[in-house]
């Protein structure tokens, strides 16, 4: 019953995977990101159009995720590194409220907006059924790389450069 359900569940994710995405496999298209405004952890709100102009990462996260929690100091150096060159990493908490993820980002000083997520944003990036999920932006807005899972920092690090040129 188990396998019947995750192999469904894999089908549905594989299909409903955003088009226009370079995943971890290789296979490069483009198409637009979904817009979407959420609040900021800290106050106020965040409208991802508003970040046109700047090579955006975009992490779908969540504080119990072991691989997230692995991946961000790396995102932190990222955007220490880069980010007067013009990239903005947003992290995506898709925990279930803001509670543990404002003491995570304090714990691990976090450099960059972090937003409460939805399940309606999820669905617009073709379903969040695994953590981590990372969308590397173009600055024009287009979706370039989605990279599912853990992902070593060294491709984060060279699609980024490749995409500040």
């Amino acid at each position: 019953m188990a396998l019947a359900l995750a192999a469904v569940l894999g089908g549905f994710y594989f299909y409903r995977q955003p088009r226009g995405a370079r995943s971890s496999s290789g296979s490069r298209q483009r198409r637009e990101a979904p817009d979407f405004t959420l609040p900021l952890i800290e106050g106020g709100q965040l409208r991802l159009s508003s970040y046109r102009g700047k090579v955006v990462l975009l992490d779908f996260w969540a504080t119990w995720c072991v691989p997230c929690r692995e991946q961000i100091p790396h995102f932190v150096e990222l955007q220490q590194k880069y980010g007067d060159r013009g990239l903005q990493i947003i992290g995506v908490s898709m925990d279930d409220s803001a509670d543990p993820v404002r003491p995570f980002v304090h714990q691990f000083r976090v450099n960059y907006p972090v937003v409460m997520g939805t399940a309606d944003v999820g669905s617009a990036y073709g379903g969040v059924l695994g953590l981590p999920i990372a969308f590397l932006l173009d600055r024009e807005g287009r979706i370039q790389a989605k990279h599912m899972g853990a992902t070593d920092p060294s491709v984060f690090e060279q699609d980024i450069a490749s995409l500040l040129r």
